[in-house]
């Protein structure tokens, strides 16, 4: 029988602390020898499964009794529509404080149905300063059966002063195999496709299942880099960020139409509406406001495209590094070695290092709101080899 568990790969350790506190009676009981307590931040790098524990072991909480999850309240977690269940997300830069104050007053409600009330925070790292004070005050005196779930990449990116009332639970990043084997056995995909999309993805498990499922994702991966591969001169590197901007803009409106149209037609079906029946007057307001989220989401996403190719170009150029260096089974890019090859011979170890400087330089330059085309061109510049 399928468990809460199953599909958080390579991370035995950090389940078995929160099934560990899933099975105490009730989050009031912090004694010393109490595996319970009222906060807990899950990090990790991307495509860990940060979130995934997080709502597995919301999904433990809210079960009547059970830590390995009971049917009805798996669904309503996963639906996000358990009555004890807070999440609070965001598709923008930042989480807004008026949100972060919104999902503070509803902790404070007692659970209607269940032993706790459960709050889960995504991206608890995207809030500002001023806005990590208003969560810090209800960590700070919480409510007797409320649990607070935070996500974050590292302890670092969160406040000391949060830090010190929460519980940590540290995910490491799974191997290439435990991501391969997840795709198998969850998505029926082909074992060696499945290898290649974890070992491309450098085990990012989101990224893994987009290109092991979506031959576009993986053919816009392959064009990425061998964009980058053939600039040979400044005019070249100009025109290689206009068109991998093209490419990150691509993936981003793929990634946006699916989830807005899946999107649009729950809302339709929960005002009762068919599709493409008109919406009446009293309903647009609804609509409005989902295609104005739908709209900062896409710019959001935008830019995530653009992190993902500068990510995909970090891997090339290590590639390149570690041919250059006699260590060509270490290789992620394999189906590309004799490119790579060529590459290695047509420069030298400080140069690439450079390259990948350059590449760390775009990023930290477009997270401050360079415009990407001119960080990406001043890094492409880098990468010509002659």
């Amino acid at each position: 029988m399928a468990t809460l568990w199953d599909e958080l790969t390579g991370q035995s350790e950090a389940i078995a602390i929160v099934r560990a506190a899933a099975e105490r009676p009730s989050a009031d009981n912090e004694s010393a020898g109490s595996s319970m307590t009222h906060a807990w931040l899950i990090t990790g790098p991307p495509g860990s499964g940060r979130s995934n524990l997080a709502f597995a072991f919301a999904a433990a909480l809210l079960s009547p009794g059970t830590p390995e999850g009971d049917a009805a309240a798996r669904r309503q977690v996963q639906a996000r529509t358990h009555p004890d269940l807070t999440v609070l997300s965001t598709e923008g830069v930042i989480i807004k404080m008026e949100s972060v104050k919104e999902v503070v007053a509803r902790s404070q409600y007692s659970p209607s149905v269940g032993r706790y009330r459960v709050v889960v925070v995504e991206d608890a790292d995207r809030m500002v300063e001023r806005t990590s004070n208003v969560l810090l005050k209800a960590l700070e005196e919480p409510p007797e059966r409320t649990v607070w779930i935070l996500c974050a990449p590292s302890e670092a990116d969160l406040l000391p002063t949060i830090r010190s009332r929460v519980r940590t639970v540290r995910l490491r990043v799974p191997s290439v195999r435990d991501v391969a084997d997840l795709l198998v056995a969850r998505d029926g995909v082909d074992q060696g496709v499945a290898e290649r999309a974890a070992r491309e993805a450098q085990s990012h498990i989101g990224m893994a299942h987009r290109l092991a499922t979506n031959a576009e994702a993986r053919a816009r991966r392959q064009e990425t880099l061998t964009t980058a591969l053939g600039i040979r001169s400044v005019s070249g590197a100009v025109n290689a960020a206009t068109r991998l901007l093209g490419i990150a803009g691509d993936d981003a409106k793929a990634i946006s139409e699916e989830r807005d149209a899946e999107e649009r037609e729950g809302v339709l079906r929960s005002l009762g509406l068919e599709p493409g029946q008109s919406i009446p007057n009293g309903l647009r307001g609804q609509m409005k406001s989902l295609e104005d989220d739908q709209k900062r989401r896409a710019t959001r996403s935008l830019r995530d495209g653009i992190d993902r190719i500068l990510v995909d170009l970090t891997s090339l150029y290590r590639d390149v590094m570690m041919v250059q260096l006699g260590r060509e089974g270490t290789v992620i890019n394999r189906e590309l070695l004799p490119e790579l090859r060529h590459a290695a011979a047509s420069s030298f170890p400080a140069a690439t290092l450079a390259t990948m400087d350059a590449i760390a330089c775009a990023r930290t330059r477009i997270e401050a709101n360079v415009a990407p085309a001119l960080a990406m061109e001043a890094m492409l510049v880098s990468a010509i080899r002659r």
